[in-house]
């Protein structure tokens, strides 16, 4: 007796496509927000640094009547040390850490858009950068008295942290490109960041700095971050102790739009998924 052989029945419908960027590239921001959380040290050392800085400094200097208003100074330019530390500073140590134990090299053999990889990073970034300036606002606020942000402030504040955050961001990507090894990468970023911290009015107020120094950290965004930062937590009368004797926020914007067209062209002028070594 022949057999004949049923036919597979085929499955209806179109077949269905790959996801794009934008869904893995949040896949993968998620699952970088995971590792990040899990890394308890790492974790930690973000949050704690800035919040400490701002106990210490604020305990040194603000003895006495001007306490509140010191606080309030170094809330304000904390909030942008701490922005330009979640994305310049965590990406170049990172992206240069995971060039380095091949995580990129096999990144790119996969076959998935290579802007999910960025946009994984940016929305780490994004995470971080918000919890960031709710742990300074809160120690400002219930620690030190510092008042928050008026209401008109706030879209001051959303836009300047959005703009600093995404032009760190891209310098961070550059940087990780700097560094020759994982283990040179700490120094290739860390060293500029803290030497820009000084140079911005960080930790010493602008008014008593060279202006040489001044002048040498106007050249890079966090000295304007900083000051976009004290024009919404300080009082309009506080203008007067900037270089300029005013807040320049249209100067601000300009200087971060600039540094983001430029750390665009130096991610893809400079971007490496392999080491040197790898060829």
């Amino acid at each position: 007796m022949s057999m004949t052989a049923t036919p597979v029945p085929r499955a209806a419908g179109r077949p269905g496509r790959p996801p794009g960027a934008l869904r893995l590239g949040l896949s993968r921001g998620w699952l970088e927000i995971r590792e990040f959380g899990r890394e308890w040290e790492q974790l930690l050392f973000t949050f704690s640094l800035p919040a400490l800085l701002l106990v210490l400094l604020s305990a040194a200097f603000g003895g006495g009547a001007g306490g509140q208003a010191v606080a309030a100074y170094y809330t304000a330019s904390l909030t942008a040390t701490g922005l330009m530390s979640v994305s310049f500073q965590n990406l170049g140590v990172a992206i240069a850490t995971e060039r380095g134990d091949g995580t990129l090299r096999r990144l790119r053999g996969l076959p998935v858009p290579r802007a999910s990889y960025f946009l994984g990073k940016v929305l780490l970034v994004l995470v971080l950068a918000a919890g960031q300036v709710a742990l300074l606002l809160g120690i400002g606020s219930l620690v030190y008295g510092v008042q928050p942000p008026p209401a008109g402030k706030w879209f001051d504040l959303a836009w300047i942290m959005l703009l600093g955050t995404a032009a760190c961001t891209l310098l961070g990507i550059a940087a990780s490109s700097a560094a020759r090894s994982a283990r040179s990468a700490q120094g290739a970023v860390v060293l500029p960041f803290l030497v820009l911290q000084f140079a911005s009015g960080v930790f010493i107020p602008v008014q008593q700095l060279p202006d040489w120094l001044l002048g040498a950290g106007s050249l890079f965004p966090l000295k304007w971050m900083a000051q976009g930062m004290r024009s919404v937590f300080l009082p309009e009368e506080a203008a007067a102790l900037e270089a300029a004797g005013s807040w320049q926020l249209g100067t601000v914007a300009l200087v971060l739009a600039a540094w983001c067209v430029v750390g665009s062209v130096l991610c893809m002028t400079t971007f490496r998924w392999k080491t040197a070594k790898d060829g």
